[in-house]
């Protein structure tokens, strides 16, 4: 297949129990849990009303302003699936709008990530299907490529691969490697529930604080 014009098949994917675990849980606590070290940006803003979103990935990769391969994914795509695309960022043209939008959910489709802009704005927050997108304008797309379906792809510096695990929220997009998607979700478990702790000690007013201080004093810090 030449490089710009190939659709490929998505050899494996996160498993609907390991999704719906995960739909449990803050993005803010599992992105903690990856060491803080990925995020997509916080250009990449929720377009929905609310709710948060979960699903192993279908990857796009297209010419900013073009949505013919997000048209084609829409169609590849079986429910539960998050589209995940990086159009470059470009918010001159919309990648989509209420139509494909009204498609999706017809497919069941779980979520979108969108590297790119949509217009209709105000069918995604009626619609409330989980959208992340860079920008809103009137303008249309186009159709005529290029673009790639289910190759890796980046979004500030975040990767992506075919059936990796995108989940969303109010706090923004993260995208779980599926190798590692068991160990994120025990730690991320975990952590819920040290912040369960302190939260009651707070409640209780015995809240530990003494780190504070020690660590201002470690830095030379005079109190």
């Amino acid at each position: 297949m030449p490089t710009g014009f190939r659709i490929l098949t998505r050899d494996r994917a996160v498993s609907a129990d390991l999704v719906q675990r995960f739909l449990k849980l803050p993005v803010a606590n599992v992105s903690d849990s990856m060491s803080r070290m990925t995020a997509a940006g916080p250009r990449l803003m929720k377009m929905h009303a609310s709710g948060q979103m979960a699903g192993p990935a279908i990857t796009v990769k297209s010419r900013p302003g073009d949505n013919l391969m997000l048209h084609k994914a829409i169609d590849m795509a079986i429910p539960g699936d998050v589209i995940v695309v990086d159009a470059g960022g470009d918010l001159t043209n919309s990648l989509m709008g209420e139509l494909m939008l009204a498609y999706a959910v017809k497919k069941g489709v779980a979520g979108f990530v969108l590297n790119g802009a949509i217009r209709d704005a105000d069918a995604f927050v009626t619609v409330n299907l989980p959208t992340f997108a860079a920008g809103i304008t009137h303008r249309g797309p186009y159709k005529d490529g290029p673009g790639e379906i289910n190759v890796p792809i980046a979004i500030d510096g975040m990767v992506i691969h075919p059936g990796d695990l995108v989940i969303g929220d109010s706090d923004g997009v993260l995208a779980v490697p599926f190798d590692a998607a068991e160990e994120i979700h025990a730690k991320t478990v975990a952590k819920g529930e040290a912040e369960a702790k302190q939260m009651a000690a707070i409640e209780a007013g015995t809240n530990d604080r003494s780190w504070v201080d020690a660590a201002l004093k470690n830095l030379g810090c005079e109190i």
